[in-house]
């Protein structure tokens, strides 16, 4: 991650659904995410694609990042998770089991040195 100007606790803003960009609260569910970069992130222009991981089993929902894809630049390993303010991406209550309600499409986006 150093070649992209890369260190822990750097940060941007994610959309992290690219399928439900702009909404104001989205369903998110266990698997497979595509997510869109809004601001830079190092050498990641806005726009970059990050392919990660939700888990939805807890109170808060866990998004773990470990590619990035560029408009115009071949897939890079990354090391990235998504919260909000306080840490997590609280669910609301009453989401259905291996799915989450999120009140908002965005969040923080934060490189860190290994997953936990």
């Amino acid at each position: 991650m150093r070649i992209l100007r890369l260190r822990p606790g750097d940060s941007s803003s994610v959309e992290i659904d690219a399928n439900q960009n702009g909404y104001s609260s989205i369903t998110v569910n266990d698997g497979p995410v595509e997510s869109i970069l809004q601001g830079h992130l190092g050498y990641l222009d806005p726009t970059t694609r990050l392919y990660g991981q939700i888990w939805t089993g807890g109170p808060n929902v866990v998004i773990r990042y470990y590619e990035a894809r560029p408009p115009d630049g071949d897939p890079i390993p990354i090391c990235a998770v998504a919260r909000l303010g306080r840490g997590g991406l609280l669910k609301k209550p009453g989401s259905p089991p291996g799915s989450a309600v999120l009140e908002f499409s965005g969040a923080g986006v934060y490189i860190v040195d290994a997953f936990r």
